[in-house]
């Protein structure tokens, strides 16, 4: 359950947080296309202008490599890299249930702190629904990158998921 739902923001903690989120905006981990991948999708927000393309070696049902480039805000880009860092090695079925629970916290929804780690500095996102779509970003194109999708997409108000 997520201790903080209904609490005042902690000054430290959003302090941490702020601070995480710009190490990964100015030094993005994964931050490249990978050669030769299974995976290769490319979003676009054109409400804010984030754009992610995500590409990815998949291996005996599991994530081998993720990496990504794009532009945009902190919050899209930051999103991105702390979803690469995440994703590598875990089965495609674990990353998609990391990714609906990511969706949710950035709703608002009560998730497992210690299951999300780092990804919680993102949780603020919340609380501005016009940066919902720029967190969600990376992890939406993953999601359409593992179901097979390849290509461009704008990713607009027509997702009914989509919140912002």
């Amino acid at each position: 359950m997520n201790s903080l739902a209904g609490s005042q923001p902690d000054p430290y903690f959003d302090d941490l947080y702020r601070d995480l989120i710009l190490d990964h905006y100015r030094l993005p981990r994964n931050n490249r296309v990978l050669d030769a991948p299974d995976a290769d999708l490319t979003q676009f927000n054109p409400v804010c202008g984030d754009e992610i393309r995500l590409t990815a070696r998949i291996r005996n049902g599991a994530i081998e490599e993720i990496a990504f480039v794009g532009q945009g805000c902190s919050i899209s880009q930051s999103s991105a890299s702390m979803m690469t860092e995440a994703m590598r090695g875990r089965s495609i079925e674990d990353a998609h249930a990391l990714a609906h629970n990511f969706r949710a916290m950035i709703l608002g929804e009560d998730v497992d702190e210690m299951a999300m780690g780092d990804l919680m500095s993102l949780q603020g996102t919340s609380r501005y629904p016009t940066r919902v779509k720029c967190a969600v970003l990376a992890w939406d194109t993953l999601q359409k990158a593992l179901g097979g999708a390849s290509g461009r997409e704008d990713v607009g108000s027509s997702d009914p998921d989509s919140a912002g």
